[in-house]
């Protein structure tokens, strides 16, 4: 099996089929290891005219090892020039390919555990009991806490997983992710919280604020919010570089515990910024 067909020796008039099929032999011969070593030397149209006479899985083996050497930029040229999709998130099948029963061996534990790892949440808002009973307003909050922080730590996590798969981030860029949705997440959430306290002293005139100012209210909700934001969102952009380097398929991992962490985060965030800020024991 062939990784392609001969459009590459029929694009190329230096090298005849005969000549590209005798280096290839020629090449074959040497160990892997040195095989690796003459990619990194040889030229490049002469190497990939000899790729294209090998198996696709030797080739991806090949290209793989000269990326660990640090040779990415030769290894993805090669890549592209053979028409093979470099990633560090591929799985060894494909989405398709994959039987039913492999899905859910593969996602249901995560689903389970995370699912338990939910109470959590349950028993965070039962300890607050009291300050919900006190300010009833607060609970109507609750869900913007969660859902501002589970859509923009996806939101980061979708734009980090696609660059991973694109291959323009490897896993050891982490601090340049870090560095970059930390800043991302300070502007995101400074805009929501201002947008918080306006929908909150617009809209929540009329309700019950418990003696406390409804200005007081808005600003704490608003601090909450930032707070929340700002952690998922940084939170978002690190998982799926932590899940790659634990060998785990960051497509499968990074939506489920993120949602796990931040609606558990989001609460006891919420809860302790509120009673802060308004004094509620």
């Amino acid at each position: 099996m062939t990784v392609m067909n001969n459009t590459f020796i029929e694009t190329t008039p230096n090298f005849s089929e005969v000549e590209i099929g005798a280096a290839r032999n020629a090449f074959l011969q040497y160990e892997q290891e040195q095989q690796v070593h003459l990619l990194t030397i040889m030229p490049i149209d002469e190497a990939v005219g000899i790729l294209q006479h090998c198996s696709v899985g030797y080739v991806n083996s090949l290209i793989a090892q000269l990326e660990q050497a640090g040779h990415d930029k030769r290894a993805r040229h090669y890549a592209h020039q053979l028409g093979l999709h470099m990633s560090e998130v591929d799985t060894p099948d494909g989405y398709l390919s994959t039987s039913v029963l492999g899905h859910v061996k593969q996602r249901i534990g995560w689903i389970i555990a995370l699912a338990l790892l939910g109470i959590v949440s349950g028993l965070i808002i039962a300890q607050y009991e009291d300050t919900l009973s006190q300010l009833v307003l607060l609970a109507v909050y609750m869900p913007v806490i969660a859902a501002a922080g589970g859509n923009t730590g996806t939101q980061a996590a979708t734009l980090v997983i696609r660059a991973l798969a694109t291959g323009e981030l490897k896993k050891r860029q982490w601090l340049e992710v870090l560095w970059k949705e930390s800043r991302v997440a300070l502007f995101i959430a400074l805009a929501i919280a201002i947008v918080m306290i306006g929908r909150i002293m617009l809209f929540s005139a009329g309700q019950s604020t418990g003696g406390f100012e409804l200005t007081d209210i808005a600003l704490a909700i608003a601090v909450a919010l930032f707070i929340q934001v700002t952690i998922s969102t940084t939170l978002g952009g690190l998982l799926p570089i932590i899940a790659r380097a634990c060998k785990m398929d960051p497509a499968v991992l990074v939506s489920p515990v993120l949602a796990s962490i931040v609606d558990i985060s989001g609460m006891w965030v919420y809860f302790n910024v509120v009673n802060y800020f308004l004094g509620i024991a």
